[in-house]
Parts: C-alpha cells; sequence; structure tokens
C-alpha cells in the first residue's frame, strides 16, 4: 500500500474511527495505515472531477455507457493521466464485473484512467477478497458507487445451472465458482421464465445486496449516504447496460 493512498484515508467514507481500525488491522494491516503517513496533511485528488455524490456518479457512469453505444466515445489523454495518477488515485465508482472477454467496464462506460475501480471474476460475485476490495475503495478512495455488472448469456451462470442440474462437478477449481453462483440459480429455479436470463439477474441482485449489507464498512457507507450499491446487465449484443430496479 502506498503511502499517497494512506493519506486518502483522512477523506474516506468511513463509519467510525473504530471500525477503520478494525478494518486496517484485519484486512489490510496495521503497517498499511500506520506511521508517518497518517499524520502528513490530506493531499487534493489527482482527479478532483471524479469527486461526486452517489447519484450524480451513476448519472456519469451510465452516460459514458450511452456514448459508448452510439458510437461517440471520448478521447481520452491518456498520457496527461498518467502524470496525474502517479501520485494517487480517487475512482468515481466500482464496478464488480464478470471475466468474460467480451465485458469491458472501462470501455462500456466510456471512462478514463483512475475513473473506475473494477474488480473481476468469472460469475460477478462478491467472494471475500472482492468484499475486502470494495471496502478499500469506499474507505480509503473514497468511492460513492457501486455497480454490479452481470451480462446476458453468462457461462458461468450456465455451467452452474448445468452442474446443479446434472448432479456433475465441474474440473479443478471451478466447483467454487458453482459454490458462489449456486444460490441465485437455485431461487431462480422458482421463477417463471427462462432459467438462464432469471439466474444472470437474480445473481446481480444478491450480489448488490451483500455488498450493501457488508459490515463494518460499506453497510455504514451507505446508511450515511455516502454509498449507493446498484446492479445492472450488459447486453452483448447492443453495449447497453439495463440498471435493475433499486430495491
Amino acid at each position: 500500500m502506498c503511502d499517497k493512498c494512506s493519506e486518502n484515508l483522512h477523506q474516506s467514507v468511513a463509519p467510525s474511527r473504530r471500525s477503520m481500525m478494525l478494518f486496517a488491522a484485519s484486512a489490510l494491516g496495521v503497517a498499511a495505515f500506520g506511521g508517518p503517513a497518517l499524520a502528513k496533511e490530506a493531499k487534493a485528488p489527482p482527479k478532483p472531477q471524479n469527486v461526486l455524490s452517489p447519484d450524480a456518479a451513476l448519472k456519469r457512469l451510465m452516460d459514458g455507457n450511452s456514448r459508448y453505444v452510439s458510437g461517440v466515445s471520448r478521447r481520452h489523454d491518456f498520457a496527461h493521466e498518467r502524470e496525474a495518477l502517479v501520485g494517487g488515485q480517487n475512482p468515481y465508482a466500482a464496478v464488480l464485473s464478470c471475466a468474460d472477454s467480451r465485458i469491458a467496464p472501462e470501455y462500456a462506460f466510456d471512462s478514463g484512467r483512475g475513473d473506475l475501480f473494477v474488480c473481476r471474476v468469472a460469475g460477478n460475485f462478491a467472494g471475500d477478497e472482492t468484499v475486502a476490495s470494495m471496502e478499500y475503495t469506499v474507505a480509503v478512495l473514497g468511492t460513492p458507487l457501486i455497480l454490479v455488472l452481470g451480462h446476458d448469456n453468462c457461462g458461468a451462470v450456465d455451467a452452474t445451472i448445468k452442474s446443479l442440474k446434472d448432479d456433475k462437478p465441474l474440473p479443478g477449481h471451478i466447483p467454487s465458482l458453482v459454490s458462489a453462483i449456486a444460490p441465485a440459480v437455485k431461487t431462480a429455479a422458482q421463477q417463471s421464465g427462462n432459467a438462464l436470463d432469471n439466474a444472470i439477474r437474480q445473481n446481480v441482485i444478491d450480489n448488490v445486496a451483500k455488498l450493501k449489507s457488508a459490515a463494518p464498512i460499506l453497510n455504514a457507507a451507505v446508511e450515511q449516504g455516502k454509498l449507493k450499491v446498484v446492479g445492472g446487465i450488459y447486453r452483448l449484443s447492443t453495449g447497453t447496460v439495463e440498471l435493475l430496479a433499486q430495491g
């Protein structure tokens, strides 16, 4: 963990001093946040335009997707952004996306470097490491928005459906994916309509709920109105991201 990340802690979204200490000790290690760096004066964010409210961050994200779908993505000054971001980062949104090669959040939301904090795993589910990563981006980097992004025809969800139906374990470490996605598949099995589409949607809904309720960091930020967690489905044929109704 770099000193610049630690300096941003004073600007972070944290539920309490006690919770932040717990987070530092258990998730990232006391050494990462301790020492003289915490005493230094907080620095201005490298991308001031990324300091947004949760609602403004969601609007910016979806405006970027509209440009992407329309084929009018902006030309980003990557050279200048690299220089600005050497000393730190302040992404305006975090995305939990499937690892599918056809899904590229940075492109889909027409974003520049340092704009999105992206975690990707087949089946876009929030395991312990992903929850910890999202805690980091919210508590340390001050990110106001998390989007759980599923997509149609998801192979991980489809494989889970088939594995459960056939009662046949998959090879290697793939069963760990099945275990994570299985609850959504079982819930969706009780719904009418297309089994795969329902399971993909339910998987997004379940992981939005998991991140919203993750204590002590994320749930406190949500309760304070400093964080919004939403879900969406990426349509492969158009590139459109359809937001799911927020409960």
